[in-house]
């Protein structure tokens, strides 16, 4: 009897050793960006689990209502996600007022800096609107596309306002032109512009370069165990050379999600036989009678797939039964 209670005590204390050392394990970190700038706000993360929950917000932009952000903001914290990722329109922008981009930024820091968690940036078409923001997000937040992974998930962070500067100046003219109709300041119908029937004004574009940056980052991961692809306009729906498709024939072969913002409605759908999710807003302008255009925030357990749920801001409750930080808005333009 005295035998099999010491061998009792080993095996419990051998347990409470194994359990001790995955707890304390250091989370594998892996990137390639070089630059002093970073585009996440730390590497602080929780230690190391056998699995780990991340979180994504939407669009704040398109018609900011104020508040939400920093309820989204509260609410993560109680939430707890290992790290918050975004899929941009971060700030409203549009200017080439450097003073103005730092104020914006600031106030979009200020209120991601009190986020328990690193929280990584992603850029979108009001954040990189015209080759001066470009050169601003440079300085401030380093690459504008990027990759990372995390417990040996692959993350790729694309940038869906890729375009040479002289497209990029013919949109951004465009698009001036376009906001000068809808508020009435010169003559025309906003949907008969120039900038309505753009292709890029809906889907986005990626340079040739980008593609060979992230063939490369493919190329040194093949056999990760997910991969996460998150841009801000649906490259996706662009079948010229400048959309995903030939990222999509290389991931092809390994099981990954797709995720984006930009239309401020919730889509889902199967493509490539892969989940493709159109999130939302976190904050962000929202369609009249449109009943998918909701504030929400993403969790993703990354387990042995990804368990993705999407929780409507307006259900997320303190202990007292009231959304936190303040109450939210269910229109706004």
């Amino acid at each position: 009897m005295k035998t099999k209670a010491i061998l009792l005590l080993i095996i419990l204390f051998s347990i409470s050793c194994r359990t001790k050392i995955k707890k304390t394990q250091t989370p594998k970190f892996e990137h390639d960006v070089t630059t002093d700038a970073t585009p996440w706000t730390s590497t602080d993360f929780e230690l190391g689990e056998e699995d780990f929950t991340f979180a994504i917000i939407s669009d704040l932009n398109g018609g900011e209502r104020e508040g939400v952000y920093s309820t989204a903001v509260s609410q993560l914290n109680r939430l707890d996600p290992t790290f918050v990722l975004s899929v941009g329109d971060l700030i409203d922008g549009g200017t080439e007022d450097s003073l103005q981009l730092a104020t914006e930024w600031d106030s979009f820091d200020q209120r991601t800096s009190k986020l328990n968690m690193p929280f990584f940036y992603l850029g979108g078409n009001h954040d990189l609107t015209n080759p001066r923001m470009r050169t601003f997000w440079k300085n401030r937040l380093g690459p504008r596309y990027y990759h990372f992974v995390y417990e040996d998930v692959l993350f790729l962070m694309l940038d869906s306002e890729d375009y040479n500067e002289k497209r990029m100046l013919e949109i951004y003219s465009a698009r001036d032109k376009a906001l000068k109709i809808i508020a009435g300041e010169i003559e025309g119908t906003y949907e008969e512009s120039e900038y309505f029937n753009m292709p890029e004004r809906k889907i986005g574009s990626m340079s040739a370069d980008q593609l060979t940056y992230f063939k490369s980052v493919l190329n040194k991961y093949p056999t990760t165990k997910w991969t996460f692809v998150l841009m801000h306009k649906p490259l996706w729906m662009r079948e010229d050379e400048k959309g995903l498709g030939q990222l999509e024939a290389l991931l092809a072969e390994r099981p990954y999600t797709v995720i984006n913002g930009h239309f401020h409605s919730f889509l889902h759908e199967k493509r490539n036989g892969r989940d493709y999710t159109i999130l939302g807003t976190t904050g962000g302008g929202q369609k009249e009678g449109d009943s998918l255009s909701f504030d929400h925030v993403t969790l993703v357990r990354m387990a042995k797939e990804p368990v993705v749920t999407h929780l409507k801001m307006d259900g997320i409750l303190d202990e007292t039964g009231k959304v936190p930080a303040g109450i939210i808005e269910e229109t706004g333009d």
